[in-house]
């Protein structure tokens, strides 16, 4: 365990609420989590180290959030599991990949990403505000199983921040959901993509325990709060959240990209 400086293990914590709360509604916490994380920590320490801990970290926010959601949503829960298995396999690979990144990687991966996802959901005023009419069709599943589970949980294990939303924005406009539906069936997707990564990041002993531990209780507050937001506000109050949160992200590490 580093020597970090208490007014940081504070401010640590106020992240792991906010990007459980964020993570819930729209997904993405780790955007806010792990930069908060590469920045709290000295700078000997390894990105690997970081990674590591907020997977820890996440995994309880995401469950309780995906707790919160099958009890009141109106969740596949089968399909969410077969995802969510293929996002495990997808993420324990990527997990293995992942100890060798340097944080210079890191930040305009990030940062390309989510201008692509702002570009999407401007460009898509009506994109998730209601579910389409009539089930998925069995192609449609079968490409959310590789593309929502096997491609964007080989990014969660190797990278990590916006899994959540890209989870969101890839079930949304494969199997036909609004975006609460969506973000409900992610957790579950998620839980299983984090659980994949921790397990690598664990084996390899890359987890700050006792950091993670702390920062869980903040996360699981954040998720299951944010969870009972977007269940009573609905789409539109996600899709402004999701905007909001992305636009900021982009300008916060622009700046910290070319400014700062």
């Amino acid at each position: 365990m580093p020597d970090i400086p208490m007014t940081v293990v504070a401010l640590l914590c106020l992240a792991s609420v906010a990007a459980g709360w964020i993570d819930a509604v729209v997904g993405g916490g780790g955007l806010l989590l792990l930069p908060a994380l590469l920045l709290g920590l000295p700078s000997t320490t390894p990105a690997a180290w970081a990674l590591g801990t907020n997977k820890a970290v996440a995994i309880v926010g995401t469950s309780g959030a995906a707790v919160t959601y099958v009890r009141k949503a109106p969740v596949d829960v089968g399909m969410a599991v077969r995802i969510g298995l293929a996002a495990l396999a997808g993420s324990s690979a990527g997990a293995f990949f992942a100890a060798g990144m340097s944080t210079d990687v890191l930040k305009p991966v990030i940062m390309m990403v989510l201008l692509a996802v702002a570009a999407f959901v401007i460009l898509r005023p009506a994109f998730g505000t209601a579910p389409a009419p009539g089930p998925a069709t069995r192609r449609q599943r079968l490409a959310a199983i590789g593309l929502a589970g096997l491609g964007i949980g080989c990014y969660d294990g190797l990278i990590g921040p916006g899994t959540g939303t890209f989870l969101v924005l890839a079930l949304t406009a494969l199997l036909r959901l609004d975006l609460v539906t969506a973000s409900a069936t992610a957790k579950i997707v998620n839980c299983c993509t984090n659980a994949g990564a921790l397990a690598m990041f664990a084996w390899q002993g890359t987890v700050l325990w006792k950091l993670a531990a702390l920062l869980a209780v903040f996360n699981l507050a954040g998720g299951t709060l944010g969870a009972r937001t977007a269940l009573k506000q609905g789409s539109g109050f996600v899709r402004v959240v999701l905007l909001t949160v992305v636009l900021a992200l982009v300008a916060n590490l622009a700046y910290e990209q070319w400014v700062a």
